[in-house]
């Protein structure tokens, strides 16, 4: 095991934008180096980031295939940014809304599925043996955008400090699934990214920390420290590939040296984890692609293939709790607020549901509900759930704001009913599943109870996707106070790669408007990041791929100006607040 203590050593190194040569020092110790993103920020409604559209006839490469260039799969090119589109379908009076003050600023990033590649607990060979138009399950299991994780958080993290300095945010928010299989060192390199400190990238023998970019220790930026974050928990923070309950077999997986041996079809019937057959493998550090070693059929191993084991891969889920350890590490940080909206009665009560109003003077409240699924005896980890506990505290939470005159915000891992796509047409999941108390449909019925509800937020499924929830489908003109809106974040792990801003503005009609706008995290050539990107674009069309999929030119970015109808009282109780638009 590396003394840690004594591995790196800080130089200040600013990286070029020309691919790293080796730079160690000589002395077997790896130096740490800095990856700053390009010096012009944008959003996607200034630029867009778009895959270059591939001919149907382009022949198919499979997901092992790296760098992924070949025929140019990888190929992405900036386009003009791409407007915000108003929506009126939940206030269909208020044609005429204009912005007349701002209410509050902020931004939230999801999924960023922080990596420990080189862990022997994951299953990656059923994804890097797969073959071209393999289920996009197997694209969860293995791509090589994992490489870079905790680099091209930094380079988001770089990319709002940015933001922040041309219109200031009030707060940000993580929708959950920071990490990527319930790990210690996963969630340590999130938080010590968000706290600026130097990260390790890589974990048991450290191979290629010398002379690998994405296994180098760096220095990260860190989020402005005037910005306070909050947490939102999701399925991959606490469970195995956050698909199954912690078990002996895979908590041992963690910490061991022997790879995990398991069945095939890991995600799809995740119950495999529990039999043997297939040799996960792991990435091989040394490799500057990132090729996946130690794996394929039990049969083709005399011996199991070992990798050097390393206690910080420990899982934070234990038989008890797969939450409680996970809360606890907020509280091991620089940034504000210390414990990131958990508090010591979180911990003592083991449930990650908090409220708080994030701006003095503006009667916003954010309520942050964990909608994940709870217990060691269930089989579909990845579903939403509500329990009696977590459902009456979110109805106690909403009758407070109510009475107490507050616009309301529900911030979840999870959607709830969400459009399959953009498209109307494409019809609606169903996530909340058994043993929840409560379905979709009776979940929508108790939220349309409060007006004052603005927006249910979330990530999740990976996609820029907004739905109205109106409180009559048929007629949303209807009692159009009680409407609101959805709106999901797509993941900082896959293609898009993105992270959303929101600004809420009170209305001249004294409507209220929620701008929601995609961001591209800024790269520099040459760097992790930006190498993270190319593999991003690449692995979304060769897993699931299609005819449409590989002409695909899109940026899979959503903008939008989202209009809510208020209740006489609200539109009262918020006349005269905001600040001023030419305020930044």
């Amino acid at each position: 095991m590396v003394n840690r203590r004594h591995f790196i050593k800080y130089t200040g190194l600013l990286v070029p934008a020309a691919p790293l040569a080796a730079c160690g020092g000589g002395d077997g110790i790896a130096e740490v180096v800095e990856w700053p993103i390009s010096s012009t920020v944008y959003t996607t409604a200034e630029q867009q980031i778009c895959p270059l559209g591939l001919p149907p006839d382009t022949p198919p490469i499979n997901p092992a295939d790296l760098p992924y260039a070949q025929y140019g799969y990888n190929a992405w090119r900036t386009q003009p940014g791409l407007p915000h589109e108003q929506r009126l379908d939940l206030a269909p009076g208020a044609a005429g809304a204009t912005p007349a003050a701002r209410l509050l600023t902020f931004f939230a990033m999801s999924d960023i599925h922080i990596t420990d590649k080189e862990s022997p607990a994951q299953p990656l060979y059923f994804g890097w043996s797969a073959a071209f138009g393999a289920p996009s399950n197997d694209g969860s299991a293995y791509s090589p955008v994992i490489l870079s994780t905790p680099q091209v958080l930094d380079a988001a993290v770089q990319t709002i400090n940015a933001l922040h300095q041309r219109t200031p945010f009030d707060f940000g928010i993580s929708l959950g699934d920071n990490i990527n299989n319930s790990q210690f060192n996963e969630l340590r390199w999130f938080i010590d990214v968000m706290d600026g400190k130097v990260i390790i990238p890589s974990s048991g023998a450290h191979l290629g920390t010398d002379r690998i970019a994405y296994q180098r220790p760096f220095k990260a930026a860190g989020l402005n420290p005037a910005i306070p974050w909050f947490q939102v928990i999701g399925n991959h923070d606490q469970f195995w590939m956050g698909s199954w309950y912690e078990t002996p077999k895979t908590l041992a997986a963690h910490v061991g040296s022997n790879v995990l041996n398991m069945a095939s079809g890991p995600l799809t019937a995740s119950g495999g984890v529990n039999d043997t057959g297939f040799y996960t493998g792991v990435v091989d550090g040394s490799s500057a692609l990132g090729v996946v070693v130690k794996a394929g059929p039990q049969e083709n191993f005399a011996n199991p293939p070992q990798v050097q084991a390393d206690p910080d891969r420990r899982s934070l889920a234990t038989a008890g709790s797969s939450t409680a350890l996970w809360m606890r590490e907020f509280f091991n940080t620089s940034t504000l607020p210390v414990g990131h909206g958990f508090t010591q009665d979180n911990l003592q009560r083991d449930m990650a549901c908090y409220s708080f109003q994030p701006k003095a003077g503006i009667p916003i409240k954010v309520i942050v509900l964990d909608n994940t699924m709870k217990g060691p005896v269930n089989t579909q980890y990845a579903r939403a759930c509500l329990d009696q506990p977590r459902l009456d505290w979110l109805v106690a939470e909403l009758n407070d704001g109510q009475t107490n005159d507050q616009l309301m915000v529900v911030a979840a891992h999870i959607p709830i009913y969400p459009q399959k796509t953009l498209d109307p047409a494409s019809g609606h999941y169903q996530l909340l599943t058994a043993p929840s108390v409560v379905t979709d449909d009776a979940l929508l019925a108790i939220l349309h109870n409060y007006p004052n509800l603005l927006l249910w937020m979330s990530g999740h499924r990976h996609v820029n996707v907004v739905t109205p929830q109106p409180f009559n489908a048929a007629n949303p003109a209807e009692q159009p106070e009680r409407n609101f809106w959805e709106v999901e974040t797509a993941s900082l792990r896959d293609f898009p790669q993105q992270l959303r801003t929101f600004e809420l503005y009170r209305n001249t009609d004294q409507t209220v408007s929620i701008v929601v706008t995609n961001v591209d995290p800024a790269v520099a050539p040459g760097s992790p990041a930006a190498r993270s990107r190319d593999y991003a674009v690449g692995a979304a069309r060769i897993f699931d791929a299609t005819a449409q999929s590989i002409g695909d030119a899109s940026s899979h970015a959503y903008n939008a100006v989202l209009v809510k109808q208020l209740t006489p009282r609200m539109q009262e109780v918020i006349a005269a607040l905001g600040s001023p638009l030419h305020s930044t």
